[in-house]
């Protein structure tokens, strides 16, 4: 026997003889797609395989409830699942992202390593389909067309679940912490880049907690759609070759595993033929993804300098930001946050376009959609949580801001009810002009009195309650 036949063994399916590494759980269906798609080094998240794993355990489960499968296979399944949900078979899941649009590549791979591993745990040999057939037993009642779309919503449940509304909440909930740290602080407003009446730094900070907190209850409606799943509609949504209680089961089992709500679809049409829901739940994502990129932004600016601009606030020193300038400091954690909001916003273009590739019953970009909707889960969470731990808890105001508002040229605008718009105007161009304030010039130019100046020109007075 040759070393190449030592290594490999030989398997079958309904195109002829493959070989396949001997060792491997994978089977003959992988091996070809292995072959076919060599495009990249992208492969499915590990939220996907363990969802699409959850799915082949507990639809076993149904499927013996049902009286549909053999108590022993059965317990062969489940056993082998839980080791695809726990990440010990994750090196057995080589496909490309970029392969079959429906994922059927990635759905045998899935029914493959799954009989492999039971045939394994039952004594059996490696490659003989039996006791347990990947077809047969692990993909019983389902369909590629039906088990990817659905491990696509459950995948993306458990993340935002897990890792995105957790970083979400403690985002907001620093931010809130500095709006009231920064309460009595007054500054200069800006709108257009340019001064504008004075507004307390911790009304800014209520304005970022508000967007996170708004970007929370989006991603919340996100969940909705996504807890309408495609399972029970097999090829087309006609629900051929499954038990008409399958679904519901499976998705009641789910539900409890995760925590998470998963129904069967009422249409399965739009569910395998569209896949609108992550098309909107990728569009919360874009949407967080944009306010953190203003806030990111705004803390940049408002920590810059720190001598020769805005130096409003002070961010924490986490690394030396130049290899030829001494003591420089740069604000890396939020320029981190804003290359995260790009490629959050990037996949979402690249979702928009998949979500249109629904040609009649079947979407066909699913493993892409896949890999750019669970991304951008993922790196939102991770990016909101560091953003919070190394920049937000540990901001600190600085007295730049207080002291630049009483030279600031829209105080002129409390002076418009006093002595009229058009006087205003020429009192803050005349303050420019000559680089006086706005007290100043008002008392050589006016009749009123200082109290009236102390009434009219109080900065913490403009900035409401």
């Amino acid at each position: 026997m040759t070393q190449q036949e030592t290594a490999h063994r030989k398997e079958r399916d309904s195109m002829g003889e493959v070989e396949v590494p001997r060792d491997a759980l994978f089977g003959a269906q992988t091996r070809r797609a292995l072959d076919n798609f060599p495009i990249s080094d992208l492969r499915f998240p590990r939220r996907f395989i363990e969802a699409l794993g959850a799915i082949k355990l507990e639809a076993a489960n149904a499927n013996h409830e049902l009286g549909l499968l053999d108590e022993k296979i059965k317990n062969g399944i489940v056993e082998a699942a839980e080791e695809v949900v726990d990440g010990t078979l994750d090196n057995q899941f080589v496909l490309d992202v970029f392969q079959t649009g429906s994922g059927t590549s990635t759905n045998m791979n899935a029914n493959e390593v799954i009989s492999n591993r039971a045939i394994q745990i039952m004594g059996g040999e490696l490659g003989s389909k039996s006791p347990v057939h990947p077809n047969d037993h692990v993909n019983k009642g389902q369909s590629s067309n039906d088990v990817i779309p659905t491990a696509i919503h459950l995948s993306a449940l458990i993340s935002i679940k897990e890792d995105l509304l957790p970083a979400l909440e403690k985002l907001q909930s620093a931010l809130e912490e500095k709006s009231r740290q920064f309460d009595d602080v007054v500054k200069t407003g800006r709108t257009h880049l340019q001064d504008a009446t004075p507004i307390r730094l911790g009304q800014e900070f209520t304005g970022y907690a508000g967007q996170i907190q708004r970007g929370i209850q989006r991603v919340k409606k996100a969940q909705e759609d996504l807890s309408e799943v495609a399972l029970g509609g097999t090829a087309v949504g006609t629900g051929v070759n499954t038990h008409l209680e399958f679904a519901g089961k499976v998705c009641e089992r789910l539900s409890a595993r995760f925590g998470v709500e998963v129904r069967e679809t009422e249409n399965h049409f739009q569910a395998q033929s569209a896949m609108d829901g992550t098309v909107f739940a990728s569009g919360a994502l874009k949407t967080v993804a944009v306010s953190m990129m203003k806030i990111a932004n705004d803390i940049r600016w408002l920590g810059a300098g720190p001598r020769a601009s805005l130096a409003e606030i002070a961010l924490p020193e986490v690394q030396p930001g130049s290899s030829i300038m001494p003591g420089k400091v740069n604000p890396v954690i939020a320029e981190s946050a804003t290359m995260v909001a790009a490629q959050v916003i990037g996949n979402d273009a690249t979702i928009a376009v998949a979500g249109q590739s629904g040609n009649f019953e079947l979407n066909v970009m699913l493993p892409v959609i896949a890999y750019n909707l669970l991304q951008s889960v993922e790196i939102l969470g991770s990016a909101a949580s560091n953003l919070t731990d190394q920049t937000v808890v540990g901001l600190e105001a600085t007295e730049r801001g207080p002291e630049l508002v009483e030279k600031g040229l829209m105080l002129a605008t409390a002076l418009a009810p006093e002595v009229g718009y058009d006087k205003a105007t020429e009192i803050a161009k005349e303050a420019f002009k000559t680089d006086k304030t706005i007290r100043e010039v008002a008392r050589e130019q006016t009749d009123l009195s200082e109290e009236d100046l102390d009434e009219a020109l109080d900065a913490k007075k403009m900035t409401g309650s």
